[in-house]
């Protein structure tokens, strides 16, 4: 007979508020997974589509704010959830505590690190599209592919690849030149 494993400790908001600011670590239901420092490729990739998200916003007067990692999100608070998406934009300011958002961003973007694959493929779209987020995308440099998820009444899931344009959908004109960004790759 197999021995019984124990139950993991679930982790309480003010343990996760006490743990030390170059942990980098996510919560899901409770139970706390450290996170790989990004490679290279990730902070080149996430450096283009957050200037290209924050000069958009800017550039239409708009209210919602582009936020990057390290930024925490709480998605639940009983079992506890806190995630750190690479990118995320934020509609509705009330969402904001000065310390983190407090519910689902509008818009998320994560770049698939090579030990993340599963997270951000899997756990990460379930919870996100649970929680009420609008629009996921999935960045893997590895693939030169991006998955955007957009969860409205018109769910989408669509594949693209590094020299596609592709319409973030929260947004009537916003589209984005992956080409553009995979030349800054190959620079």
């Amino acid at each position: 007979m197999p021995a019984a494993q124990a139950k993991p400790e679930l982790i309480t908001l003010k343990q996760y508020e006490a743990l030390p600011e170059d942990r980098r670590a996510e919560v899901f239901d409770g139970i706390i997974y450290d996170m790989a420092s990004p490679s290279q490729d990730h902070q080149t990739i996430s450096t283009e589509l957050t200037t290209i998200l924050n000069n958009y916003i800017r550039s239409q007067k708009g209210s919602c704010r582009v936020f990057h990692a390290p930024f925490d999100v709480k998605l639940s608070d009983n079992p506890l959830t806190i995630v750190q998406p690479d990118i995320m934009i934020i509609c509705d300011k009330s969402k904001l505590d000065g310390k983190r958002c407090n519910g689902a961003p509008d818009f998320i973007i994560e770049i698939v690190s090579p030990g993340s694959a599963s997270d951000d493929y899997i756990r990460k779209l379930y919870y996100y599209k649970n929680a009420g987020v609008r629009e996921y995308w999935i960045v893997d440099p590895r693939r030169r592919s991006v998955v955007v998820n957009y969860f409205r009444e018109d769910a989408l899931n669509i594949p693209y690849t590094f020299d596609s344009t592709i319409k973030v959908h929260i947004y009537e004109d916003l589209y984005i030149d992956f080409s553009q960004i995979e030349q800054v790759l190959q620079s």
